[in-house]
């Protein structure tokens, strides 16, 4: 014979009565701290001071609220006020997400390098295969100071290796010293690198060209993606002292690793090494309004933010969840 579940007890009177007792001595104590979420209510579990600024992890009823991704995702990062103009010049490169950045600028009737401005440079050509943070900086240390690598490692999409010429190198640096604003969109951290010189490769090696003997794989910590982004940083700074940057994570996964792990676990190192460095160099340089360095958290509104923002591929943001992203740029970045 089948045991039935006991029944619930009917909650007394004696217990209604602690209760509402209990509710009012902590309504009367001052160091419990509370707190609102998603219209609600609630009571930190703790007393514990936590420092004069408190923000918490919002619940899902919070984040579905209209502005929610003003409050949860971009407060302290986003600007005051929107500030780029139809009359700044905009270089947009980086991971792939970066060409979609690009391509929305130019709709939006922006200037933007890259779409209407036909220069014959990488950061033009090539701009959405410059993933790393290593090899962003190769652009401005190229650029800037001639600083040219010692073997072939910058290729395009199909493989072509891509020279060194002067003709390219005053391109791009004719682009970077017209440029108002920079958006370098960074994508992982993992790289191929060749040994003798220790250079780091945009892409991985092509095939007909890889010697084990040569060359190498490794993942860039976050304290070297910190030093790579401090000098392209510092550069931009030195050359064009009131330019704005913004730096900004790719949403996109990395399509396979080269580690013995699985993708997703690699995916995740990969992404929190530059996010880290990220965050350490605005904390170094401090806040954007005497920095003019910014973070705009794309990354955040895919990985934690948004419901379903993938495509069936599970590496794409869909066309909804991109446009949601820009729009949400649009409106706090674009005047």
């Amino acid at each position: 014979m089948a045991t039935q579940s006991p029944k619930p007890r009917k909650k007394t009177l004696r217990y209604k009565i602690l209760r509402a007792l209990r509710l009012i001595e902590e309504a009367e104590r001052e160091d419990l701290i509370y707190y609102r979420t998603g219209g609600e209510k609630r009571r930190a579990h703790a007393t514990w001071y936590r420092g004069e600024t408190t923000n918490f992890f919002p619940d899902k009823k919070a984040i579905a609220k209209p502005g929610a991704v003003d409050e949860y995702v971009g407060k302290g990062w986003f600007p005051d006020a929107p500030f780029i103009s139809k009359d700044h010049y905009i270089t947009a490169f980086g991971s792939c997400f970066a060409a979609e950045v690009t391509r929305f600028l130019y709709r939006e009737g922006y200037q933007v390098f890259g779409r209407d401005m036909k220069l014959n440079s990488y950061v033009v050509r090539s701009g959405e295969g410059i993933v790393n943070s290593a090899a962003i900086r190769q652009q401005f240390e190229w650029a800037f100071e001639g600083k040219a690598p010692k073997i072939e490692l910058w290729h395009d999409k199909d493989g072509i290796p891509g020279d060194y010429s002067d003709d390219v190198r005053k391109a791009t640096q004719e682009i970077f010293e017209k440029s108002d604003i920079f958006i370098l969109t960074l994508g992982l951290s993992e790289v191929w690198y060749d040994k003798p010189t220790g250079e780091i490769f945009w892409r991985a090696i092509p095939k007909r060209d890889f010697d084990p003997n040569r060359h190498g794989f490794r993942v860039l910590g976050a304290a070297e993606n910190l030093d790579n982004l401090r000098r392209t940083y510092e550069l931009i700074r030195a050359h064009r002292p009131n330019a704005t940057v913004i730096v900004t994570l790719s949403p996109v996964p990395l399509a396979a690793t080269f580690r013995p792990v699985s993708c997703i676990t690699a995916n995740s190192v990969s992404k929190a090494s530059l996010r880290v460095a990220i965050d350490e160099l605005m904390r170094e340089v401090g806040p954007p309004s005497q920095s003019g360095l910014y973070y705009f958290p794309s990354y955040e509104m895919v990985t934690s933010f948004l419901p379903d923002p993938m495509k069936d591929d599970f590496r794409h943001p869909t066309d909804a969840t991109v446009e949601f992203i820009m729009q949400t740029f649009k409106r706090r970045f674009l005047s």
